[in-house]
């Protein structure tokens, strides 16, 4: 698989308009977060594209590609399943969040007052930012968006995050210098299952009368 400004493009376009529909068969506002996940994601790769026809650089494009990356994205996927979430389970999601929430802020407040540049590397794109802790802050990242996923009781989300997870091993070992940028472009792929996802969460009535949505 190779990457450019069309592959991108393209993409970014396909994925998005998964994402609208998988946005558009969201049932309870709560699933809304998750469910425009792959918008988000097409969004991305369509701002990847022109960071591609930019020539890399620290332009706005790879300001605007760095900040959806490193500081919302953590923090979007993990309020997201915890918005999903049944209550009886949103305890232990308390963790990812936290992650998500200190991992945002440090990311956030790193692009605001050092510059993010991308350079083409082949077919791939490196982004550099400098990043004090630098493993750590991959770590909280990594818990605050794989784990997430892994820890909610949804049998496609635990599978989402086990691609994206499997994902990121395969990105790190193979694109080392440009992990985020190729890893971005897996999960946006894999968050295709979010429409299935958003598809199949119906509200079931329980003998009660009352409604939740079957797992």
């Amino acid at each position: 698989m190779c990457w450019s400004a069309t592959a991108d493009l393209w993409a970014g376009l396909g994925i998005g308009a998964a994402g609208v529909a998988s946005l558009a068969s969201a049932r309870r506002p709560g699933d809304a977060p998750l469910a425009a996940l792959p918008l988000l994601l097409g969004v991305h790769q369509v701002v990847e594209a022109a960071v591609w026809r930019a020539g890399g650089g620290t332009g706005p494009a790879t300001l605007a590609w760095a900040v959806i990356a490193l500081p919302l994205l953590p923090l979007w996927v993990s309020l997201g399943v915890l918005a999903a979430a049944r209550p009886a389970d949103r305890p232990r999601l308390l963790v990812p969040l936290a992650a998500g929430l200190v991992t945002a802020s440090v990311l956030a407040y790193r692009l605001a007052v050092r510059p993010v540049s991308a350079e083409a590397r082949g077919h791939t794109l490196g982004y550099a930012v400098d990043l004090p802790h630098a493993p750590l802050v991959l770590a909280g990242y990594l818990l605050a968006t794989v784990g997430a996923l892994l820890l909610a009781r949804d049998r496609l989300l635990r599978i989402l995050g086990l691609l994206t997870g499997l994902g990121a091993a395969v990105c790190a070992l193979l694109w080392r210098t440009a992990f985020v940028s190729t890893w971005c472009a897996l999960a946006a792929v894999a968050s295709l299952l979010l429409l299935a996802w958003a598809r199949g969460r119906r509200p079931v009535t329980s003998a009660d009368g009352s409604e939740r949505v079957r797992p």
